[in-house]
């Protein structure tokens, strides 16, 4: 028995003295390399988005480059580690060919989050930012300052709005003034508000239009278009700039009125007086 261990463990010493050497270095070839791929596919997803590619390409694209740096990796391992590449090649290929043809093909029927981390979304009666994705569910940040995490299934099985899937967006201005005002006067106020913000893109150029004629008021709508990230301070101080050229304008909002009108009818009313005269006295009854 004793002997046994003995010759165990000098065959073990043998091997580690030839072999050793060359596995540490192999395992340090395989760590670096699984280590070092993400970062890759991250950078080529970075450079691939300055140039303008799509986010679903630049993904393809960085996914089939890390499975040829993988395969790349093991294959330096292997023959740092001593071992024999011609089967392990061949094995390899097949992966490649198999996991390559599973990213063109079948990715168009994968489901995907309409979204990415950093787009302002609205899911059921949620509205805020994504600040990141799993395989389960969905962190986002309400603008109250609340985190909720979704799960995903909730998200593909409703409807959603990702208000930065385009680059731009539109902007509403909608106002009401009274009939009595110069309403060409109040368009061209409206849209110079409009075109005079730096902010405001040139096309589509910016139109008013009169949306209504309401009892009291006329709706006038201003439509202009901005970029996503400009959409909620450029609102805002749209509609300030409205209500202050305006007033500088000397154009008129409508408010909520009521008219009332009185009749004088002498011989209507001497009758209603006289009827309850009557009823004082017992003559006649009002029901």
């Amino acid at each position: 028995m004793l002997d046994q261990t003995i010759k165990e463990f000098m065959e073990t010493k043998e091997f580690i003295t030839l072999y050793g050497r060359q596995t540490v270095q192999a395992l340090f070839i395989l760590i670096i390399g699984l280590l070092a791929i993400p970062y890759i596919k991250k950078g080529i997803k970075y450079v691939l988005a300055r140039f303008g590619v799509k986010q679903s390409i630049s993904a393809t694209i960085a996914n089939v480059i890390g499975i040829l740096l993988l395969l790349f990796t093991i294959l330096v391992a292997t023959k740092q580690a001593g071992m024999d590449n011609s089967n392990v090649i061949m094995v390899l290929k097949g992966i490649a060919l198999v996991a390559i043809a599973l990213i063109f093909i079948f990715r168009p029927y994968l489901p995907t989050l309409p979204f990415k981390v950093g787009n302002t979304i609205k899911t059921g009666n949620l509205l805020g930012k994504v600040e990141a994705t799993t395989v389960l569910n969905t962190r986002m940040k309400t603008f109250d300052g609340k985190t909720v995490f979704i799960p995903n299934r909730l998200i593909l099985n409703d409807y959603l709005i990702n208000y930065q899937y385009t680059p731009t967006r539109r902007v509403k201005i909608d106002v009401s003034i009274r009939y009595d005002q110069d309403l060409m006067k109040a368009k061209q106020v409206l849209e110079a508000i409009m075109i005079r913000d730096p902010r405001v893109r040139v096309a589509p150029r910016p139109v008013v239009y009169v949306l209504n004629l309401k009892n009291g008021c006329i709706e006038l709508g201003g439509r202009c278009w901005v970029n996503n990230v400009k959409y909620w301070v450029c609102k805002c101080e749209l509609l300030e700039k409205t209500k202050l050229g305006f007033d500088h304008e000397g154009i008129i909002f409508a408010r909520p009125q009521l008219d009332v009108y009185q009749h004088d009818e002498p011989d209507s009313w001497d009758g209603i007086e006289e009827g309850q005269a009557l009823s004082e006295k017992g003559e006649i009854g009002i029901s």
